[in-house]
């Protein structure tokens, strides 16, 4: 019986030393990553410091840099918030045409994209007196919904969803952030924007907007290219789609050139582990001002 309880003790220690060990990996393993982790994003910030220097271009080969023996580097992307339309502009210049036109192409019926434009107008807008086809607060309390809509500018895209009617809009068309931004300047850069976008606004076929960033890439038809021909008026490009500024204010108030909002993304990594610090600011080349910041841990 002693020799039975002195074995089944030399067991249970047994596992108990195992289960220790595997702990003290445990802690091993968290700590180790915690200080990768930490170095990892020490890098991407080199990367967000660099890419804020005025003189970087975002073809500029300093944005990618990588040690093959030590697994460390990062990877820097810029890109402009002037390349996507800006929710809050349109809606405080009253454009519920361009609205209607968007969620039309993405397949809304008229009606829908009627309700859904006069809704984000109404949720905008600073009183309660309801659109023909928007929402105030009682359509919202209907529906089981306090305190809303908020009666002021999207502070963050993701508020966009809460507007009765986003669900038909997203369910027509799952990519619709990255057709909208809250922190450009506010028209659409023609010399950032695809032809798609530029097309919606400009009213015009997108094979004909093609010429737009065509004519923006320069010869070599490549981007960031020494050869590139952007448009130093909006003006100009929009005489090359055959409108007429003077005779369209409507269609011209919706473009600018050269917005100076910059997405920058970089992606740091130490060691297996990845950090991604993304990062809006304005006028880069002059008196920097930070937009909005978000760090990720990349799996």
């Amino acid at each position: 019986m002693a020799l039975l309880a002195v074995i089944w003790l030399i067991a249970i220690l047994g596992l108990a030393s195992m289960a220790a060990l595997r702990v003290i990996s445990f802690d091993m393993e968290l700590a180790s990553a915690k200080i990768h982790g930490s170095h990892a994003r020490q890098i991407a910030e080199k990367g967000i410091a660099i890419a804020c220097n005025p003189i970087v271009k975002r073809s500029d080969p300093i944005l990618r840099q990588f040690n093959e023996n030590s697994g460390e580097g990062f990877e820097v992307k810029m890109i402009s918030e002037g390349a996507r339309f800006n929710i809050n502009a349109i809606i405080l210049q009253e454009d519920k045409a361009l609205l209607r036109e968007i969620f039309t192409d993405w397949g809304l019926s008229l009606d829908d994209a009627m309700a859904t434009a006069d809704a984000l107008c109404d949720w905008v807008d600073p009183d309660d007196n309801v659109a023909l086809n928007g929402a105030e607060v009682k359509e919202y309390e209907s529906a089981g919904r306090i305190n809303q809509p908020f009666n002021r500018p999207f502070y963050d895209i993701s508020e966009v969803r809460l507007v009765r009617g986003m669900d038909l809009v997203e369910a027509a068309r799952p990519d619709w952030r990255e057709w909208f931004t809250v922190w450009s300047g506010g028209p659409l850069d023609l010399n950032e924007a695809t032809a798609e976008l530029i097309a919606t606004a400009a009213e015009c076929d997108p094979s004909q907007a093609e010429i737009i960033p065509e004519t923006v890439c320069g010869p070599d038809g490549i981007r960031d290219t020494d050869d590139d021909q952007p448009f130093e008026n909006a003006a100009a490009a929009l005489q090359l789609l055959g409108i007429d500024s003077a005779a369209r204010p409507d269609i011209t108030r919706r473009f600018t050139v050269n917005d100076t909002t910059t997405h920058i993304e970089s992606l740091g990594q130490a060691d297996g582990c990845k950090r991604k610090i993304s990062v809006i600011v304005r006028n880069r080349t002059g008196k920097l001002a930070l937009l909005q910041r978000n760090e990720e841990i990349i799996p």
